[in-house]
């Protein structure tokens, strides 16, 4: 009896992590908080004011939400590189519409549809087509990228009812309604990848969709709603944009694709497994909205900004990848 309790206490002390493996764990979060003091100093006391920490979360708000939507695809597998160009669809379509006469509540319900079908093209192409999801999502990206440049004829978009500009550019207490936005979407896909039975399945696909098929997964409808999920919120994140902007261009999100994909990478390096999940992407979105802020404050150049975002790519695949081997 005495050698089995030691042999117990000996596994729990090999399982029980060392404080070199809680630091390797949360490497992304001190990567943050590391990042918050150096540009505190480098900025002279101008990044740590309430104004600026509003300016970045104000920044990246709509990220957050395509991020939120990068996840989710993410979870189960896949991957999405429609994101960016279905929000300037979208968010083009919104404004196409209201300056045609459309009511502006009929107008967000219409692009809403817009980043939906979208997603719905991407789940049959991949789930049911059987197509790689990098190609094609990387079909739509380019098939989207040049119907937002129909809608908008190649030029910018401005002078819709007054009424629309209230969705993106009110604040409550101060706090501009894109981050109310933002929080809310994240924590209900939080909620929903935690809690749901779906959220069970897409991280149960995720993990492996030959065992989740035989446990009794419907794999492709259930990889297809990722999709269409996916579509939805990008759809969303467009509309906030314009209405934020007060002008919609034929390319105003593409953009956002890249740092959504970098945000996933970077918040799946704090889970052992390597799995994205949502309070990992939230870390991921801070970390980029700070280094661009604090590159700004600092005065480096935004290209210099783009080649420091690659690299920080790189680094979160690297370290995601290595978590995975000693996980």
């Amino acid at each position: 009896m005495a050698q089995t309790d030691t042999l117990t206490i000996a596994a729990v002390e090999r399982d029980r992590p060392s404080p070199m493996q809680w630091v390797w764990q949360g490497s992304t979060v001190i990567a943050l908080v590391v990042l918050v003091v150096v540009f505190t100093i480098a900025g002279n006391g101008v990044f740590l004011t309430a104004g600026n920490m509003t300016n970045i979360l104000n920044q990246v708000a709509i990220l957050t939400i395509i991020a939120v939507a990068q996840t989710f695809v993410m979870v189960v597998g896949d991957f999405d590189l429609s994101v960016g160009t279905t929000a300037t669809l979208s968010g083009a379509s919104a404004a196409a519409l209201m300056i045609a006469g459309v009511p502006v509540v009929a107008s967000i319900i219409l692009a809403l549809v817009v980043g939906t079908l979208v997603g719905v093209v991407n789940g049959i192409l991949v789930a049911y087509l059987n197509l790689s999801a990098f190609v094609a999502t990387l079909a739509t990206m380019t098939t989207v990228g040049g119907l937002a440049l129909i809608v908008t004829g190649g030029t910018t978009l401005y002078g819709w009812p007054e009424g629309f500009d209230f969705l993106g550019q009110a604040r409550v207490n101060g706090v501009p309604f894109p981050v109310v936005y933002a929080i809310v979407i994240a924590l209900l896909a939080w909620a929903v990848l935690r809690f749901t039975t779906i959220g069970r399945r897409w991280y149960a696909i995720g993990g492996n969709a030959e065992v989740a098929r035989l446990s009794g997964v419907s794999v492709r409808s259930t990889r297809f709603l990722a999709f269409v999920v996916a579509g939805f919120l990008s759809g969303l994140a467009g509309i906030v944009l314009v209405s934020r902007l007060g002008s919609a261009g034929s390319s105003s999100a593409n953009d956002l694709m890249m740092f959504a994909v970098a945000a996933v990478f970077l918040g799946m390096t704090l889970l052992r497994s390597g799995q994205a999940n949502i309070g990992g992407t939230i870390v991921g979105v801070a970390i980029i909205g700070v280094v661009q802020n604090g590159l700004n404050i600092v005065g480096v150049n935004t290209y210099i900004q783009q080649v420091l975002i690659g690299i920080i790519i790189i680094a979160a695949v690297l370290l995601s990848g290595l978590k995975k081997k000693n996980a």
